[in-house]
């Protein structure tokens, strides 16, 4: 998995990237081989690269091998997990060489069919050091790499080649160097700060438990295990479950073993840990013990997340129009019966719960494909808001009176709810809440996913029914309570206005989705659909409350529109405060990122999507108001924005190295937070300031 680069003052102390500051002999430019590609096998591309960097006092060089492989191909790690082969270069017939160092950039977990391995996907450096015999004697290379890649199938191809240079002669090339220092940026390094560490086997368990201790605390640790004896080695790590208490970490593992027990009595393990962009590597000796049920806690405590998140869901503007809904079946309900007022919130639950386990299995099928996993992603689908921009229509056409959907099954009624007593239609009122409300965020939601999408299927099932067992509660509390259904007052004029209200709003819904369909569709065609929607909507209008009162609203509508932006448009300086222009932000890199924040910048990271509500109601309500605005204009402050609204690999991986599944995420690096500092899903102007005040070294 990339990382970030490692902050300047952190990079400084690390052994490798003391090469860039040594001395260099300068007589020729540096080498390389050229790109290797076996003609059975085209996705996949190789070559070997030398900085030019040499270590005089460990007579060392610095290079890398640089793997480029096609989507949805990846290759493995040191240790690739319950599958794979890591790839391996024999240097056997080279000469003036002694010692190779491999170095592993933090890697990928990858699910498939239930098989845990850990590799690489799309372009990945690996950078390897060579200690040669003699600096000023040519040394010759004859190597072959053995390299394994995967998508549906595996295949393993041999890469041979040569390279023949004097040392001495090499001379520093600044992409190469740059190259081989990001890459380096991304391997784990020794951490001293790391301190009441242990690892404890239980044989009858067959479980290993790590505790680690850091000053600084933890955010969203991902832990590795592998080792070098045969026992580790022929040993599977799986199902770690985490706990985290202030700067105490522990991790639990099932382990399992191909030939039957697993016996890690005396062994040493060696310890890979990233969390957001720390990266460090710790070898442990494994001691026999007992451990305790603590490490499940975890689970119960995102378990309560999942449904406070749930519960904070309702109150975000996806939902209102489906609450509309479900009130004007509720003052329809003849006498408002508490049996079948609490049956039909029954069956607006079940919808509600069903659809969130709808989503967990979609997600447990990406998972196993390898493909990236998030919340939201579906809206970056162009079929899922063709479908959604139907089915809001209908909605919002059904509520304005325009026409009735009925039971027996026909696609209608699975596509909207009615307003009478048929648990069907309620049944798709939860469903369809829960597919308006994916593209809000809400605070404690987005930990639980990240929780749920980084551990097991189980877990995940767990979760995600707790979100929407959350999200259903004031849906349950009525059920068990119908009598606070039947206090409110009967059919009349308000209920009229109150389902106008929502019907507008649903269609509202409708045009924001055509929004969205722009990134995928021409947008004449869009438009030219919504055209020719409004004049059937109008048509049927015409037939349901007669042609001369439609005729009537429309125009007054026009007019009354029309009067508002004029005298909007007139006035607004007197009455309104304008958004200012949007800011100029740079695509998001983890280059520009790294060479900001080491030159002493503030970065500032948003990654967003157009679909996502909390992200526009971030950057209206924050990003754009006083005194956010202007402190993004400090001439310190590097704006980076990532763009979800598409797929968007990249985007995924970034959002992923820090331990998130969904937008919006933001995050402040700089001079004073070198890890970074990321700030709550529903921004605030202090929270913003501090970051950023944090960021620069300064004192609160």
């Amino acid at each position: 998995m990339y990382r970030l680069l490692q902050p300047l003052a952190q990079w400084l102390f690390r052994p490798w990237a003391l090469l860039a500051m040594l001395s260099f002999t300068t007589a020729a430019q540096p080498i390389s081989t050229s790109w290797m590609t076996d003609p059975n096998h085209p996705p996949v591309s190789v070559r070997f690269v030398l900085t030019g960097q040499i270590d005089s006092d460990t007579q060392q060089l610095a290079g890398y091998l640089d793997v480029k492989l096609e989507q949805p191909w990846k290759t493995y790690w040191r240790s690739p997990g319950e599958g794979g082969v890591a790839p391996e270069i024999n240097w056997q017939g080279s000469t003036n060489l002694d010692t190779v160092d491999w170095h592993w950039p933090f890697p990928q977990r990858f699910s498939v069919l239930g098989i845990e391995t850990l590799g690489y996907r799309g372009d990945t450096i690996f950078p390897i050091t060579l200690r040669v015999h003699d600096l000023t004697a040519p040394v010759e290379l004859k190597a072959n790499l053995s390299l394994s890649s995967c998508s549906t199938v595996c295949v393993i191809n041999d890469y041979p080649f040569m390279l023949a240079f004097t040392p001495t002669e090499l001379s520093p090339e600044p992409d190469a160097m740059r190259r081989f220092a990001e890459a380096m940026s991304r391997v784990p390094q020794a951490d001293a700060s790391m301190t009441d560490v242990s690892a404890v086997w239980d044989s009858s368990a067959q479980q290993l438990e790590l505790t680690l201790n850091r000053s600084t605390g933890w955010s969203l640790p991902v832990v590795l295990v592998d080792g070098q004896s045969a026992a580790v080695v022929d040993s599977s790590f799986i199902h770690p479950k985490t706990q985290v208490d202030g700067q105490m970490l522990r991790v639990t593992y099932d382990v399992t073993h191909w030939l039957g027990q697993a016996d890690l009595s005396g062994e040493r393990v060696d310890v890979t840990i990233s969390d957001q962009n720390y990266l460090s590597e710790i070898s442990l000796n494994v001691t026999d013990g007992t451990i305790s049920p603590q490490a499940q806690w975890p689970l119960v405590t995102m378990l309560l997340m999942a449904l406070i998140g749930g519960l904070i869901l309702n109150l975000m503007p996806c939902v209102l129009p489906v609450l509309g809904m479900k009130l004007a079946s509720i003052v329809n309900t003849p006498y408002r019966e508490r049996r079948k007022v609490r049956a039909q919130f029954l069956a607006s639950s079940a919808g509600i719960i069903s659809a969130f386990w709808m989503i967990a299995l979609g997600l447990m099928i990406l998972k196993a494909s390898g493909e990236a996993v998030g919340w939201g992603i579906q809206f970056q689908s162009d079929g899922f808001l063709a479908l959604m921009l139907l089915v809001t229509t209908l909605f919002g056409a059904n509520m304005l009176g325009l026409f009735e959907l009925r039971l027996p099954s026909t696609l209608n009624t699975w596509l909207a709810a009615r307003g009478g007593n048929g648990y069907v239609g309620h049944y798709v009122q939860g469903l369809f809440a829960t597919l308006l409300a994916t593209p809000c965020s809400a605070p404690f939601l987005g930990t639980a996913v990240a929780f749920a999408l980084a551990a097991d299927n189980v877990t995940l099932w767990v979760i995600f029914s707790g979100l929407g067992v959350g999200f259903a509660l004031p849906w349950l509390i009525i059920a068990l309570f119908p009598s606070l259904a039947t206090k409110l007052p009967a059919p009349g004029q308000w209920m009229n206005r109150t389902k106008l209200l929502f019907g507008a709003m649903m269609l509202a819904t409708t045009v924001w989705l055509a929004t969205l369909l722009t990134a995928h569709w021409p947008t004449w065609g869009i438009f030219a659909c919504l055209l020719m929607a409004a004049l059937l909507l109008l048509w049927r209008g015409a037939r349901v409350y007669g042609g001369r009162q439609i005729g009537i609203v429309a125009c007054v509508s026009l007019l009354g529109l029309s009067a508002v932006l004029v005298v909007g448009s007139l006035t607004a300086e007197k009455w309104s405060t304008p958004l200012p222009q949007e800011l100029s932000w740079q695509p998001l890199n983890a280059t520009i990122i790294d060479e900001s924040a080491a030159q002493g910048n503030v970065v500032f990271v948003d990654v967003t999507a157009e679909w996502c509500i909390t992200c526009k109601a971030n950057k209206i309500g924050v990003l754009l108001q006083q005194p956010v605005y202007q402190a993004l204009q400090d001439d310190d402050v590097v704006r980076v924005r990532g763009d979800w609204s598409l797929p968007n690999a990249s985007v995924t991986q970034y959002l992923q190295q820090n331990g998130r599944f969904g937008v919006p995420f933001n995050i402040v690096y700089g001079p004073g937070a070198p890890d970074g500092i990321a700030l709550p899903v529903i921004l605030s102007d202090r929270a913003v300031m501090e970051a950023i005040q944090q960021a620069r070294g300064e004192q609160g």
